[in-house]
């Protein structure tokens, strides 16, 4: 028989505690947003009744249709997706918990511009591609602190911490030197005087070698919702 969205809930709770409890962490420091794209707003409502009150979606238009459809629910969006500059401003306007997808300064220029207008302030990551695949987006290793030091005129953004999707491996192992290596870029970062407090990483195959390196933030889709149809 089929788990409810519930079951699925539970279940990646209680696995998110077991890998705290294994890299001797308390598993309150995690949260798990809820990875919808593609998702129906009924399946977040059944995930939000289940627990969960962070969504994470891929898509400006997508996610403004669903924050429309649950307006009357207390759910923390988060934005994962690839932001583009013309959706900038929209992004602000829109009222995300987190953006996760800083990945340039002409970006974080732009998102401070519109939100100093608005009267806004926006939590952000930025997201660090670590790998060589045409298809990630994200700022190199070595553009990491031109980001974080132009954040220091961005008084209207502020800079959370980072974000990486490694490439994906049908060993969970193998993708801990991509977690490593985020987390090794946020420890510099904080020695150089930038409170990240946020790393970002772990997927549904790989969440839990995630939190063994430090994850704070899971973005968990296909284990809660089954896989997409699209």
């Amino acid at each position: 028989m089929k788990n409810t969205v519930a079951q699925n809930i539970q279940d990646v709770l209680r696995r998110i505690k077991e890998a705290a409890v294994k890299a001797g962490r308390d598993p309150k420091d995690i949260r798990l947003v809820a990875a919808s794209k593609l998702i129906a707003p009924e399946k977040l409502k059944e995930a939000h009744e289940a627990g969960v009150d962070d969504f994470g979606e891929n898509r400006i238009q997508e996610a403004k249709k669903k924050m429309e459809a649950l307006s009357g629910l207390p759910i923390r969006w988060h934005f994962f997706g690839h932001l583009q500059t013309n959706k900038a401003n929209a992004a602000i306007d829109m009222g995300f918990e987190l953006i996760h997808s800083i990945d340039s300064v002409r970006l974080l220029d732009l998102l401070e511009n519109h939100a100093a207008k608005a009267d806004k302030s926006q939590s952000v990551l930025v997201e660090v591609k670590l790998s060589g695949e045409p298809s990630k987006h994200g700022v190199a290793e070595e553009g990491l602190f031109e980001i974080l030091d132009a954040s220091r005129k961005t008084p209207h953004i502020k800079i959370e911490g980072l974000m990486t999707v490694p490439p994906f491996f049908s060993k969970p192992e193998e993708a801990r030197p991509y977690f490593a290596r985020l987390r090794a870029a946020r420890d510099e970062a904080v020695k150089e005087g930038f409170p990240l407090k946020h790393l970002s990483m772990g997927m549904s195959h790989d969440f839990e070698t995630a939190i063994e390196e430090g994850a704070t933030i899971v973005r968990i889709g296909t284990l809660i919702f089954g896989g997409r149809t699209k």
